[in-house]
């Protein structure tokens, strides 16, 4: 048991590292930013087409966030801060976009199965589907 010890802890750090508060921050967005991808294998392979779910741009969003407090916070080094000091626009971007598109989805009135946005079908039954301005709750402004 204590040769696992030594392995994971020797001279004071673990797994040869000097953990703080930066290296956590660091840490925990790499985490963060590998989790997205199981998001996006679960999703994809739940659907059995390849999407890009809300979940996977709100991960892409925290770690861009993290890792920017962590370059200037402690890195302080340009090359890594100017990495990320613009990737959150576009994952901003595509949570915009995706929750328009969940917005925009039509309920079939005959099988209540959820319609892609514009379908003038339901994918399910065939039924005709009113025009989107016509749907009651509906904004036409």
């Amino acid at each position: 048991m204590n040769l696992l010890a030594d392995l994971l802890s020797f001279h004071d750090r673990v797994l040869g590292t000097e953990w703080h508060f930066w290296k956590v921050i660091g840490w925990l967005a790499n985490a963060v930013f590998f989790s997205r991808f199981l998001v996006q294998w679960y999703v994809t392979e739940k659907r059995k087409q390849v999407v890009g779910p809300g979940g996977f741009w709100g991960l892409s969003l925290t770690r861009s966030l993290l890792m920017s407090a962590y370059a200037i916070g402690y890195n302080k080094d340009l090359v890594i801060i100017f990495a990320y000091a613009f990737t959150w626009v576009p994952y901003v971007r595509n949570l915009i976009i995706h929750r328009r598109h969940a917005r925009g989805h039509q309920t079939c009135p005959q099988c209540a199965n959820g319609c892609q946005p514009g379908a003038r079908f339901c994918s399910a039954c065939g039924t005709q589907l009113p025009p989107a301005n016509a749907m009651p709750g509906r904004d036409v402004s």
